[in-house]
């Protein structure tokens, strides 16, 4: 039976979305695994948007949902639609628009919030205890969804760790090939491009932790 794991993406480049080589390596892997995925996103606004080839802001507005379209090949749902009983396990990739758009990390640090759409399907997974991967920044999330206690990883950035921390997450340092996983809460997490120096480095620890929470579905049985 093939597994069905939902992919929550948020948008669509690292600067302001989904880190595009993250969410590929995710979905290829799944696919490689004989996984089912489907893509879903909040349909709100950007926090903003950003010149991927300078760097600066640009002065528009672009729809969450609507940029990551483009790594779905339009195949993604609003992440209202998601429904934890009808997936088997849930990924997020990183990029900047995990910490901008799912939740406000990037801004508020430790006082952040998860956009609520994502918070309500994320905590979903994490109360019928199904497995959860969060890549790159995006365990930033993660003591927001589960509560003090978590285990998790962001790699080994000293400041970003202390705001995991402060939210109540054990953070637990990791190189880039690695994974870290919560056995009693079956979250995964890989460091990605919080470390990686190549897209070769970053599959390393994506490819572990989608493995790993496709084991983990299994775990039921």
């Amino acid at each position: 039976m093939n597994k069905k794991v939902a992919v929550i993406l948020s948008g669509c480049g690292v600067y302001d979305g989904a880190e595009i080589h993250e969410s590929v390596i995710t979905l290829l892997r799944l696919d490689q695994r004989g996984a089912l995925a489907q893509c879903f996103a909040p349909n709100i606004a950007q926090h903003h948007v950003i010149n991927h080839l300078t760097g600066e802001e640009m002065p528009e507005s672009r729809n969450v949902l609507t940029e990551s379209a483009r790594i779905a090949r339009g195949a993604v749902k609003d992440v209202r639609e998601l429904k934890a009983e009808d997936y088997d396990a849930l990924i997020i990739p990183g990029g900047f628009g995990a910490a901008k758009n799912l939740s406000d990390f990037a801004l508020s640090g430790a006082d952040c919030s998860v956009q609520p759409d994502v918070l309500a399907a994320a905590q979903g997974f994490a109360e019928a205890g199904k497995p959860v991967g969060l890549i790159c920044i995006a365990p930033a999330m993660a003591a927001k969804i589960y509560g003090a206690g978590v285990t998790c990883t962001i790699g080994a950035d000293a400041d970003t760790a202390g705001a995991l921390e402060k939210m109540g997450a054990e953070h637990v340092e990791c190189v880039v090939s690695e994974i870290v996983e919560d056995k009693a809460r079956k979250l995964v997490t890989t460091p990605a491009y919080m470390l990686a120096q190549s897209i070769s480095e970053a599959a390393s620890g994506i490819y572990k932790l989608v493995d790993r929470v496709l084991e983990l579905t299994h775990a039921d049985h």
